[in-house]
């Protein structure tokens, strides 16, 4: 069956028709970023892309292009009889590669050639990637926006992830990214993804959502941790009604205990963590708080953390950056308790 090629704007419109979106590329550009849901059957490995890519400039591209021809035919083998033998007739994948070239070009024939009807990403993922970015130029705009604003610990995290339990439409872009959207935000041995997987998986979301349903999403600067918040998207949220949720301070300090009990349990590396304010704060006030920490007064330096670092600045943040918190559309009070969050969140999807 000859293999049909597909532009990207077509495929990413129908991604859901495909039974498997199969990346040819190494293990290491598939874990940089990928199509939503892709699968890695690399037609070379990155130490087989090494080789070739060795040969090509050492010796000739026609011994490299005989190596790489000997590798990937060995590959798609080994692919077929790991996972294609049990496949049915109708099964229809999406093939694609760097740039839609010999990598997926090689599988999608043999695929084809079985008899399976296999579409080839034409421009493969570069194609793709630059789909991507065009699209979160007009994405954000098609949404109505309710923005969550509150004060470090007020919860705003936990309401998003009580709406989206309720069954709003939820953006919530510290997840996206892996970071809680502070400095002390990166959660230890969880590393962000990287910039061009950050937006795919924006991409993603946005593309589910209804554009008749408000979209609820936290007050977030414009970046999360290293990852930058696509401009449009920010300049959406901005322009958008505000919801202010409120905790009372000290149900604020132990949610943040809760939320960050790794740095409770693993003093030394909340230390570490407090030399990022040294700039800010000064070196006296950054030692006084570590000398608290490892005396075991942790819930001290969160509580003086919140009065003297975040809830100046992010005052100063949401005052400068969000016109609608000065009236927000409704003001949300909860107690640090799941009904009180059950409720607030009811009370916002309902309003919002």
């Amino acid at each position: 069956m000859p293999v049909v090629n597909i532009v990207a704007a077509d495929a990413l419109a129908r991604l859901a028709e495909f039974d498997t979106v199969i990346d040819a590329r190494s293990e290491d550009e598939y874990a940089e970023d990928r199509l939503p849901g892709a699968i890695n059957w690399p037609s070379l490995t990155n130490e087989e892309r090494r080789i070739v890519g060795t040969e090509y400039k050492q010796v000739s591209p026609f011994v490299a292009q005989k190596r790489g021809a000997a590798l990937v035919a060995r590959n798609i083998a080994r692919h077929i009889e790991r996972d294609v033998l049990d496949k049915p007739k109708d099964w229809k994948p999406l093939v694609y590669c760097w740039r839609g070239g010999k990598r997926s070009g090689s599988l999608a024939l043999v695929l084809g050639q079985i008899g399976f009807r296999v579409h080839l990403l034409e421009g493969g993922y570069k194609e793709y990637r630059r789909a991507v970015i065009a699209a979160l130029e007009e994405q954000p705009q098609g949404f109505q926006y309710r923005v969550v604003c509150g004060p470090t610990g007020s919860g705003k995290s936990r309401l998003l992830q009580t709406l989206a339990s309720q069954g709003a439409q939820v953006l919530d872009l510290e997840q996206l990214a892996n970071h809680r959207g502070s400095v002390l935000g990166l959660v230890p041995g969880s590393p962000q993804p990287g910039q061009k997987q950050f937006e795919s998986r924006l991409w993603d979301r946005l593309r589910r959502f209804d554009p008749a349903r408000p979209v609820f999403i936290e007050s977030e600067s414009k970046k999360v941790g290293d990852l930058r918040v696509p401009e449009r998207l920010v300049e959406c949220m901005r322009a958008a009604p505000c919801i202010r949720l409120e905790l009372p301070h000290e149900a604020r300090v132990r949610l943040l205990m809760q939320d960050y009990d790794f740095f409770v349990t693993d003093t030394e590396a909340f230390c570490e963590r407090l030399n990022a304010l040294r700039v800010l704060r000064g070196n006296e006030v950054v030692k006084g708080w570590q000398e608290a920490a490892r005396a075991g007064r942790t819930e001290d330096v969160v509580r003086e953390l919140l009065l003297r670092h975040y809830d100046p600045i992010y005052l100063q943040s949401i005052e400068r950056n969000f016109a609608g918190h000065a009236a927000p559309l409704m003001t949300l009070d909860w107690d640090g308790s799941a009904a009180s969050l059950e409720a607030a969140a009811a009370k916002a999807a309902a309003n919002g």
